[in-house]
């Protein structure tokens, strides 16, 4: 590829930031690293992010916009309560399918467990995917929970965040169809009660 025909700057070290830091790991992967991959110099990333961390806080943001939109898309094609509270688990489907290859589970949680101190940048990314995903749960918990409504967007989470623990541990062989089928239990239990 020449020269002219190459992607950005900030565009190459978004894709390799992307594709390295959260199955790597961002600890694990070296600036120079990302640099080799981007086919950029230090200059560059420091021009263009300033940090590192501000690269992470970006790919992050990146991604939280993108997969939001995936959820959206779901919700939307939902036609009743019960799948709009579990259009999260096809939009974790779709996303996992559609955006090339996947990280090895979740890039908010990994990120959560190897920078518990993250700087303000990546802070505020990790608590928008915690907000957007509590806010909305509870909100599609209402109609089916009523009351018990907080209850229920719980299990959810909890469902749901053990789908994506189960990527690492390779357990269930089908964890997407397992977390999905534990939360609709859950809802259909509130909705007995």
């Amino acid at each position: 590829m020449s020269v002219a025909q190459r992607s950005p700057a900030r565009t190459r070290l978004l894709e390799a930031a992307e594709s390295m830091l959260f199955d790597r790991g961002i600890r694990a992967t070296s600036v120079d690293e990302l640099l080799r991959r981007a086919e950029v110099s230090a200059a560059t990333l420091y021009a263009q992010f300033g940090s590192k961390d501000a690269l992470v806080a970006e790919v992050l943001r990146l991604r939280l916009a993108d997969w939001q939109a995936v959820w959206d898309q779901h919700i939307i094609a939902a036609d009743d309560d019960m799948s709009r509270l579990l259009a999260v688990f096809d939009a974790l489907a779709d996303y996992r399918d559609t955006r090339g290859a996947p990280a090895r589970w979740c890039a908010f949680l990994a990120t959560a467990t190897e920078l518990p101190d993250a700087t303000d940048g990546i802070r505020e990314i990790l608590s928008a995917d915690t907000a957007l995903l509590t806010t909305r749960l509870l909100h599609f918990a209402r109609p089916l929970a009523g009351a018990r409504a907080q209850d229920l967007a719980d299990e959810v989470l909890m469902a749901y965040n053990g789908t994506l623990v189960a990527f690492l541990r390779g357990r269930p062989a089908a964890p997407i169809e397992t977390g999905r089928r534990l939360a609709a239990a859950a809802a259909r239990a509130h909705g007995e009660s």
